[in-house]
Formats: C-alpha cells, sequence, structure tokens
C-alpha cells in the first residue's frame, strides 16, 4: 500500500522533522510513505475576508493537482470525522481490501477551500482542538503507524 502526506508548506521546527523522520522509518515494514509538500501561497498581510479565500482556493486547486491518480482522497478537516484510533485503522484496511492507496490532504495555515473539501471523498478531524498545520502532520504520522500497529495485531499503547 503507498500512502501519500500532500500537504501545503515546509516544516521549519526542528523537532516536529525528526518526528516525523522516526514515524516514517517506523513505517517502512508496512507502506511505502511519500510526503508531497507544496508552497504556501503568500496571505497578504492584513488579508481581507476575500483576500484569504483567493488563498485557500489557489492552495486547493495546486492540492487537487498534485493527488496521485487512482489514490482515496482523505482531507483533514476540523468538521470531518471523529475516529478512535481502531476506527482509523478501518480506513486502511478498507483500503487494503479493495487494493486502492490513500491521500492525506493537509492544508496550510488558512485550512482547505470548500471546493477542494467537496471534492475529497472522506474528511477526518484529528481533534476538536487546533492544531498548527506541521504539527499535525506529526500527529497524522503517528496515527498511521498506530493503524498500521492495529490491523497487524501488534501491541500499541491505548
Amino acid at each position: 500500500m503507498q500512502v501519500q502526506i500532500l500537504c501545503v508548506g515546509k516544516i521549519k521546527d526542528p523537532y516536529i522533522s525528526a518526528g516525523i523522520a522516526e514515524f516514517e522509518k517506523r513505517l517502512r515494514p508496512y507502506a511505502k510513505i511519500f510526503i508531497t509538500e507544496l508552497a504556501e501561497v503568500k496571505i497578504p498581510e492584513n488579508a481581507s475576508a476575500s483576500e484569504e479565500i483567493r488563498v485557500k482556493e489557489k492552495e486547493g486547486e495546486l492540492i487537487l493537482a498534485n493527488v496521485k491518480e487512482g489514490f482515496s482522497t482523505i482531507a483533514l478537516d476540523p468538521y470531518g470525522l471523529s475516529l478512535s484510533s481502531e476506527g482509523f485503522s478501518g480506513i486502511f484496511r478498507e483500503a487494503k481490501l479493495s487494493g486502492r492507496n490513500i491521500c492525506f490532504i493537509i492544508g496550510g495555515p488558512l485550512g482547505l477551500s470548500p471546493e477542494l473539501l467537496k471534492s475529497v471523498e472522506k474528511k477526518l478531524s484529528l481533534s476538536q482542538m487546533t492544531f498548527t498545520h506541521t504539527m499535525s502532520r506529526l500527529i497524522l504520522f503517528e496515527q498511521i503507524y498506530r493503524a498500521f500497529r492495529i490491523l497487524n495485531g501488534e501491541p500499541y499503547h491505548k
């Protein structure tokens, strides 16, 4: 199985990069994980609501143009489905059974455009709390690792 993490922006914090690198290493036996980082669209200083909408639309177009063909799309969205770790592992079980690959989409600081959210197959919330988009990437990696441990009947911290 292949898992694409499609995200806007680069990680600047070394501790987040180190955490992601650790989970990438741990995930190697389970799946091919690859990150596609897209450049953030510049947000004008003191941006108006309409300027923020345009930024999200531009980022959304860029994101959709970079989803690998044949991948199921799952957007991280605060209003998406909230799952337990066991429920999250079900996403991978379904994908494996259907022979599909998965693309997780993480937006930039302003989030994702409504058009992009309408076009994805699923919307998933990591929490009702707000995280930076780079922290969300680390949390997603940890949960993907946990999901594969669950699927393989291996121990994981509950």
